[in-house]
């Protein structure tokens, strides 16, 4: 950033397939990788235009010998390390030496300037790069900052850090947020780990953490967490995905501390609401930081009240200049006045506390990650006995939501879940490959043949509830307080009926 170059967070678990859209649509000349996930990038940069690696180990910035044996170990001992090569690759610590020789020119920079291309799918569709200016970025951290002035203590405060900094929600809190106030963050590589977690909590005198919901169940039911002394434990953070009451009230009566909820996406910087701990509403998302405007629109764009479901809009310093060399997208989310729309359906209530109702698209949040139908379906179909395949949302306990495919097979077809789930690996990271399968003889679909996945997942939640047996009335009861904010008794996703 100092010598003026725009950067492209990437995720290091994405398949060739996939690095390979991100390096060729940005147009990245530049490819800084660890050498553990060097491999992925090996298998297609041939077909890209970056123009140098540098290739970075686990150990390199430790001193000698610490350095040699850390790296030795993972590369030769661990085997985590496998060897590639790259037509123009270079070490890092050899290209700080070679940077030590050169003099540092002064780069002028605007707040209008691009700082990041943040790859996201939007509402809808393939990955696009949303252009983050500095501004966007500064701003969204100025705005936190002040938020919580009152809560958060300059140079005092230690936050665990479990979530990766490639993603906008981590990068903000961890590498904006909290190093503006001269706070300490404790990166976690593995969250999935719990004993390491849990040591990591017993090692450090934490005084808050950024979550979600999912990560905040796994910890609530160890044991060995639950026996942790939380008397510094001030602020937990909550967002990526929704936050279930009965987790919230849980980890409140453990800890101390309520975990308040926000909102915010990749095109925002991306917080945009967020509750205050002596003020949290469980089930909103809170109230819009200083210099947002929120309010929520009809199908035609006409705006509505209070206590009226629609389109949440969101205008503010910390939105987008819009999608990277994609103008007709950009055109489809930022209008004239510069509201951008987010694609969630929203109530404001009349206090200003707003709450999430539902999704506009078919979007999937597994673990806090988005995952779109249409990029498995283009997968699935690829393969040569797969007719169809459309992809829906189920509930989870872990993973709070998770990918369940409805395929339709070719009649000589020997496919089975795992065969299926192997050819989704080549092409697909871990969490976008679906977990259940249903094979039919068709799909639903429209006069005009769109698939209906609205239809497929009101069938699988009549399913799931079959299926844990719940009695109708159970099942009434149990969707207010399980879903906090979000209405489904009656609504279209849901159909009760006899069967």
């Amino acid at each position: 950033m100092r010598v003026g170059v725009v950067l492209v967070n990437t995720n290091p678990l994405y398949t060739g397939k996939e690095l390979q859209h991100q390096l060729n649509d940005s147009g990245a000349k530049v490819l800084v990788v660890l050498a553990n996930v060097a491999k992925a990038a090996e298998s297609v940069i041939d077909e890209t235009d970056i123009q140098h690696v540098i290739i970075t180990e686990v150990g390199d910035l430790h001193c000698f010998p610490k350095r040699q044996l850390i790296n030795g170990a993972i590369k030769y001992i661990k085997k985590q390390v496998f060897t590639c090569h790259f037509p123009s690759e270079i070490k890092f610590l050899q290209a700080l030496k070679l940077g030590e020789r050169d003099h540092l020119a002064p780069v002028e920079q605007k707040l209008s300037d691009i700082a990041f291309l943040q790859y996201t799918g939007g509402t809808t569709g393939i990955a696009k790069g949303a252009m983050l200016t500095h501004g966007n970025l500064l701003t969204n951290k100025s705005q936190l900052c002040n938020h919580w002035t009152h809560v958060l203590e300059p140079a005092k405060e230690v936050f665990l850090a479990p979530l990766p900094l490639y993603h906008i929600y981590g990068f903000t809190m961890h590498c904006m947020v909290l190093i503006a106030n001269g706070g300490h963050s404790v990166l976690v590589p593995n969250p999935r780990d719990l004993k390491s977690l849990i040591k990591t909590f017993k090692s450090y005198p934490l005084t808050g953490m950024v979550g979600l919901n999912t990560l905040f169940v796994a910890l609530l039911n160890n044991p060995d967490f639950r026996q942790l002394d939380f008397s510094g434990f001030k602020l937990t953070i909550s967002g990526g995905m929704a936050l279930v009451k009965d987790t919230a009230n849980r980890w409140r009566e453990l800890t101390g501390t309520f975990p308040v909820e926000g909102y915010g996406l990749t095109e925002t910087s991306p917080v945009v609401t967020v509750n205050l701990p002596e003020s949290c509403q469980l089930g909103t998302i809170g109230q819009p930081l200083p210099e947002t405007e929120c309010k929520v629109v009809d199908a035609e764009g006409q705006n509505l009240g209070r206590e009226e479901v629609g389109e949440l809009c969101i205008r503010g310093p910390q939105v987008m200049l819009g999608y990277w060399n994609r103008p007709e997208d950009t055109a489809e989310v930022l209008d004239s006045d510069g509201w951008f729309h987010s694609g969630d359906i929203a109530v404001i209530q009349d206090d200003g506390y707003i709450r999430i109702v539902d999704r506009k698209k078919d979007m999937i949040i597994v673990s806090g990650f988005n995952v779109y139908p249409n990029e498995v379906e283009d997968v699935l179909v690829g393969h040569p006995d797969i007719i169809e395949a459309a992809v829906v949302a189920v509930p989870d306990d872990c993973s709070g939501e998770a990918v369940k495919a409805f395929i339709v097979l070719t009649e000589t077809s020997g496919l089975d879940d795992e065969s299926i789930k192997a050819f989704c690996k080549q092409s697909l990271v871990a969490y976008k490959v679906p977990r259940f399968y249903e094979f039919r003889d068709e799909l639903p679909k429209t006069n005009v043949g769109k698939v209906l996945r609205r239809e497929l997942s009101a069938h699988q939640l009549i399913y799931v509830c079959h299926k844990q047996q719940y009695s109708i009335g159970a099942f009434w009861r149990w969707c207010p307080s399980s879903l906090p904010g979000r209405s489904i008794i009656g609504s279209e996703r849901v159909i009760i009926s006899s069967e």
